[in-house]
């Protein structure tokens, strides 16, 4: 029965992240076909950015009526969501409207804001579910959630991507008089199966959790000890899970079962003893948080077509696949080897700053980038981003574990910078690849550089 448990709850937790995972592992074969091109992972960023409505929504709903909102009902809700969105992805991600005289791809933005609401409220329903589950199954959760970035990378590793070959072709003059002018067109080769297919695979997954939470939400009540040993009621529970957002807030479990004066102090004095970090320090970890989360959730995805398109689908596909695989092994990393040093972290979020800073370089240099048309540039560029994201995401777990043992208000101020980062990351960059149009895009077969 234990080892079923595990399974259902690793289970449960792929469905929190593996849609927006999946969507950035299969853009490389997606901005080849949809009208927004190289601009398209900025839009998505913003769009995962409008998504955090929903964990606010939840928040709000937990404060104004503590223990209203039924949080099994709202998990039901989001996984059934995400499974229709993505069988309609499936059907119609590649459907196009026009909207100012242009071509939009408004029915991919429309559902891929519903995956991101899926993902982005998993974050504030599904763990506090969890804790009605004995301890040791929220770690088989979080193995759960890596997988949801791990898998859709491997898949998109093994889907390939469409090679690229320059085929003749011929374009109308428009007049009879003249002949047809012969062009040169860059044409993709078919991967091994396709983006449908692609989508499909999603929907499975996000079925799978869905399968997972039911047949956690029907175990009896008898197996789950955590819940009995310490509350009586579901009321109670919700309350529990309130106060947690709430420090100051006692629970009816303290009231119902005081505990002699000396036995509290005494239960007191080590979390007293424990020595915190001054303010600069916590301003250097909140600076750092603010950072690291803009330029891994903001800067640099929205230009990881410009740095990477360049070298080739291949190289896009390769950075896209395995940074997506790079940050649940950091998280591992960062399980086995912990490092709390705050010197080190900055140096590691420095190291990443290199990495990152080489890639928004050749992002700005797109379409012709140093290197380009060579097999070390494409190694390079593929390296660099795997390691951005390996060692920044390494930083961000580190970071999250010492704020969680300062205090509950420093994990929640966390949580707080991050999302202030991402945002500020997103606003920044979208108007200057959108707008301003600084970074260029190019054509396989029809770009000219001058080396």
């Amino acid at each position: 029965m234990s080892l079923l448990v595990h399974v259902l709850a690793c289970c449960f937790g792929l469905g929190s992240w593996v849609a927006v995972n999946g969507l950035w592992v299969e853009l490389p074969l997606i901005v080849n076909t949809l009208p927004e091109g190289w601009e398209l992972p900025s839009y998505l960023t913003v769009i995962i950015q409008l998504a955090n409505l929903g964990p606010l929504l939840v928040t709000v709903m937990h404060k104004l009526c503590p223990g209203r909102l039924r949080e099994s009902a709202v998990i039901y809700s989001v996984l059934s969501i995400g499974v229709l969105a993505c069988v309609q992805l499936a059907f119609f991600w590649d459907e196009t409207t026009v909207v100012a005289a242009a071509p939009r791809s408004t029915v991919f933005f429309i559902l891929t804001l519903f995956l991101a609401l899926v993902d982005c409220t998993s974050s504030v329903t599904f763990l506090p579910f969890m804790m009605q589950l004995p301890a040791h199954y929220i770690t088989t959760y979080f193995i759960g959630e890596g997988l949801s970035g791990f898998i859709p990378g491997l898949v998109a590793l093994g889907q390939g991507v469409g090679m690229a070959k320059c085929v003749n072709g011929t374009q109308s003059s428009g007049n009879l008089t003249e002949k047809d002018i012969y062009i040169v067109q860059t044409q993709y080769l078919l991967p091994n199966f396709s983006t449908e297919v692609f989508f499909f695979f999603l929907a499975a997954m996000m079925c799978i959790s869905l399968l997972g939470f039911s047949a956690l939400n029907r175990f009896p009540r008898s197996f789950e000890l955590s819940t009995e040993n310490l509350v009586s009621d579901t009321d109670t529970v919700a309350s529990v899970c309130f106060g947690l957002d709430n420090p100051g807030v006692v629970t009816d479990v303290q009231n119902s079962n005081p505990k002699p004066h000396s036995e509290e102090s005494g239960q007191a004095r080590p979390q007293l003893a424990k020595p915190g970090h001054s303010v600069y320090q916590l301003a250097f970890i909140y600076f750092m948080v603010v950072c690291v989360n803009g330029a891994t959730n903001g800067l640099l995805p929205s230009v990881q077509t410009y740095s990477c398109m360049p070298y080739g689908n291949l190289a896009y596909h390769l950075s896209a696949a395995l940074a997506s695989c790079a940050n649940p092994v950091a998280c591992i990393v960062a399980l086995f080897f912990p490092k709390r040093s705050l010197v080190l972290l900055g140096v590691l979020c420095l190291l990443g700053s290199v990495f990152g800073g080489y890639n928004m370089a050749m992002a700005a240099m797109s379409p012709c980038p140093v290197l380009q048309g060579s097999v070390l540039g494409e190694t390079i560029i593929v390296l660099s981003w795997v390691f951005f994201t390996g060692t920044l995401s390494y930083v961000k777990v580190m970071v999250g574990v010492i704020l969680r043992d300062e205090s509950h208000s420093a994990l929640v101020w966390c949580g707080a910078a991050a999302q202030t980062g991402s945002l500020l990351g997103s606003a920044i960059m979208f108007p200057l690849v959108n707008v301003c149009n600084l970074f260029e895009s190019g054509d396989f077969c029809n770009t000219k550089c001058p080396f």
